[in-house]
């Protein structure tokens, strides 16, 4: 781990030099990209030289227990026993540091919400859910935009599609992919039963076109009219857009807009994004048997997180954690939860590190 550290702290340098270089700073991109390591890089290189010092004063409080005389021992005793336990800490955050950071982390996310099995009552979750992550994007100051959205009579929501932009949007959201399934009584029910629904949620990092190239002979277009609940046509021209990505089969529709040109750009971040998600399995899937795909199909068995309304009960079936704070959460308040399964998640990756690669970036500054 320490070869890794020196060698973090070597680039580190490098990357300081080239900042101060005056054909780097009138090469704008050169410059960003490095700003961009400068940044990955410096924790990790802030928290090594602290690890550093600590080590330093530790040898040099060892080296006081060889002075005769009583107090001075003593004290450093006290010294040692204090620095043991910094050293401990500093290393246990070194190890976090270094486990392979997600590169999609610092993505914007598209979120997809979909009601599963349980007719009117899934759909009325699925909005539920909806205004849960839209509160939570308005505690974190990120920005929220509608993609596509397809409501139900009863004020539910059978799709609906949001773009979320905010810094590390995605390190926070990813882990609510998945099936969460919701336990209480319907306003429609008369004998007070307690019907069980589902909902699917699929967090998808967004792809800019650096991520991923899409051939325009790779995309059939279709425009038709936009239609609303129970399929009565909403507008009179063909402003609504379907892309069908021919080599994968994917379909993504938009109508949200009155401008097909907007439809058309909004349908295409959606596909971009499934497609960068898809390519992003896939090298998950032949580097580890464990990789699951994102949702199931939206069955009452299957779940990630079960929120029962009887109980005032949110549980997280993966991390084993139960929360009597239902009404918090669905306010918004998710990181009591996100921050559980961000540690879980840190502590498994720690658990099962491989012997990883060296983190330094290519050193390619031509």
């Amino acid at each position: 781990m320490f070869d890794k550290l020196e060698g973090i702290e070597e680039r580190f340098l490098e990357v300081e030099a080239f900042l101060s270089d005056p054909k780097v700073v009138q090469d704008r991109e050169a410059y960003q990209k490095y700003m961009r390591e400068h940044a990955d890089i410096g924790k990790v290189v802030t928290v090594f030289r602290e690890y550093k010092k600590t080590v330093d004063d530790l040898n040099g409080s060892l080296e006081l227990l060889r002075d005769g005389d009583p107090e001075i021992k003593e004290l450093a005793r006290d010294e040692i026993q204090l620095l043991n336990q910094e050293k401990e800490r500093i290393e246990a955050e070194l190890k976090k540091l270094l486990i392979p950071r997600d590169p999609s982390d610092d993505k914007n996310v598209i979120i997809e919400i979909r009601a599963g099995t349980g007719g009117e009552e899934a759909g009325l979750f699925a909005a539920d859910l909806f205004r849960m992550y839209s509160r939570y994007a308005e505690i974190r100051r990120w920005q929220i935009e509608i993609m596509s959205h397809h409501a139900t009579g009863v004020g539910g929501l059978k799709e609906i599609i949001a773009l979320i932009k905010g810094k590390g949007a995605y390190s926070r959201l990813k882990y609510e992919s998945g099936t969460h399934r919701v336990q209480r009584v319907p306003e429609t029910e008369t004998q007070g039963r307690i019907h069980t629904s589902a909902v699917t949620v699929a967090v998808l990092p967004e792809a800019e076109e650096v991520d991923l190239q899409i051939e325009a002979n790779e995309v059939k277009v279709d425009v038709y009219r936009s239609t609303g609940p129970g399929g009565q046509s909403v507008n009179t021209t063909d402003s609504a857009v379907r892309l069908t990505h021919l080599p994968t089969g994917l379909v993504v529709t938009c109508q949200d807009e009155k401008s097909q040109l907007k439809n058309k750009n909004k349908a295409m971040k959606v596909l971009r994004a499934r497609l960068l998600d898809r390519m992003i399995q896939e090298q998950h899937e032949k580097r580890s048997e464990e990789r699951k795909s994102q949702i199931g199909s939206g069955d009452r068995s299957e779940r990630i997180r079960t929120y029962n309304f009887p109980q005032s009960r949110v549980t997280d079936h993966r991390i084993g954690l139960t929360l009597y704070k239902l009404e918090m959460i669905l306010q918004g308040d998710l990181d009591m939860v996100v921050e559980e399964l961000i540690t879980y998640y840190q502590a498994h990756a720690l658990k099962h590190a491989e012997p990883s690669a060296d983190r330094r970036p290519a050193m390619d500054h031509s």
